[in-house]
């Protein structure tokens, strides 16, 4: 960061346009709105450079700031700041303002800049994001089949572990498509025939027209997102090898990191030597209490929540796989933690205890 800042450049970024503020020591103000697109990004980078701004600086709103951090950063120092740190600064609420207290921030040194990963990265993160929306939607299509097959009282989940297996892909796609229930059992594997009382049972009920379509297109909407989920995590795994193996064999030794999870906290932590300590990690992933104090009053409150809500949520599920572990000392801290707090608060603490272990073995190389 810049010592001493004569001339600061703030923006208030908004998806059509934005507003750019540039203030200086000598009280100057100028102020403009630039349309959001390559010309009002090469416009605004004309302004700034020919007025000698030291730096420029803007909220991280979506990702309506990286076409125009990626034009500024080679000409001068670009500031991304968490938008919830500067909104605390001014009560009052437009877009003039919002550019003007940015630059006065800027102009005094007082925003911490976030960590901006490189394009490549950026890319890789956004791979990771869209599969986990692509499985989200699944989850979401899975559910509904479920619920026509309740409403037709075909309680299929009774007699298969799980539906949408190889075998229950089968039996829906023979109910959806409207064949007999022998030519349905006949495509299944022997280990299943062995239920096919129980499943002729379940199928000699007559679906609705209205369900049967219902439920193919549901069938038709998964294995669509099955495959390109599968050539996402293709994607994935490919760019995570080639550029952060080590890192990939160092997580997936931790128990409870399986190869999505460590892929998918590699996307969103990017380098951990980007951190003095694991606790510095495990602050920036927001699983550590809010403290407030205030001469002897001291109070320990949730969690701040910054950082990464995915990289938060992968690393409770895998404390949750790490607790499920005999003989574990994960599993002491969270059955010893659970009795006085309850599961939901307790789980934080082994997450928490796995992000210092991962940072130390991945700086170790261990």
């Amino acid at each position: 960061m810049i010592e001493v800042i004569n001339k600061a450049c703030g923006l208030d970024i908004h998806k059509l346009f934005f507003i750019a503020t540039i203030l200086s020591r000598s009280g100057e103000k100028q102020q403009q709105r630039f349309n959001r697109d390559d010309e009002g990004i090469l416009s605004l980078k004309n302004w700034v450079i020919s007025k000698k701004c030291d730096v420029v600086a803007c909220e991280s709103t979506s990702d309506f700031w990286v076409p125009i951090y990626d034009s500024l950063i080679k000409h001068l120092p670009v500031i991304v700041g968490n938008a919830r740190d500067m909104k605390v600064f001014t009560h009052k609420k437009t877009d003039k303002i919002d550019s003007e207290v940015i630059a006065q921030l800027a102009l005094n040194n007082m925003i911490q800049p976030s960590r901006v990963f490189p394009n490549d990265h950026r890319d890789f993160r956004s791979d990771v994001r869209l599969r986990l929306t692509l499985v989200q939607k699944r989850t979401d299509l899975k559910n509904k089949a479920h619920s026509i097959l309740a409403s037709e009282m075909l309680n299929l989940k009774n007699v298969l572990t799980d539906i949408f297996g190889k075998n229950g892909r089968m039996i829906l796609s023979g109910i959806s498509s409207g064949k007999t229930v022998d030519q349905i059992l006949a495509s299944l594997s022997p280990n299943v025939r062995k239920k096919s009382n129980q499943i002729r049972e379940i199928l000699e009920r007559e679906i609705s027209q209205s369900a049967s379509l219902r439920l193919q297109i549901c069938l038709k909407l998964i294995k669509y997102l099955d495959d390109e989920i599968e050539a996402l995590e293709k994607e994935i795994f490919n760019y995570a090898y080639r550029n952060h193996k080590r890192e990939m064999e160092i997580l997936i030794s931790v128990p409870g990191i399986a190869e999505l999870n460590a892929a998918t906290l590699i996307a969103e932590i990017g380098s951990f030597r980007d951190f003095s300590s694991g606790d510095k990690l495990a602050s920036w992933l927001g699983i550590v209490p809010n403290v407030y104090q205030s001469a002897y009053k001291f109070y320990s409150g949730r969690i701040t929540k910054r950082g990464s809500k995915v990289a938060r949520w992968i690393l409770i599920v895998v404390a949750q796989a790490a607790t499920r572990k005999k003989n574990s000392k994960l599993k002491e801290l969270f059955n010893r933690k659970k009795k006085s707090i309850g599961y939901a608060k307790a789980i934080i603490a082994p997450a928490r205890k796995i992000t210092i272990i991962i940072w130390h073995l991945i700086i170790n190389d261990e």
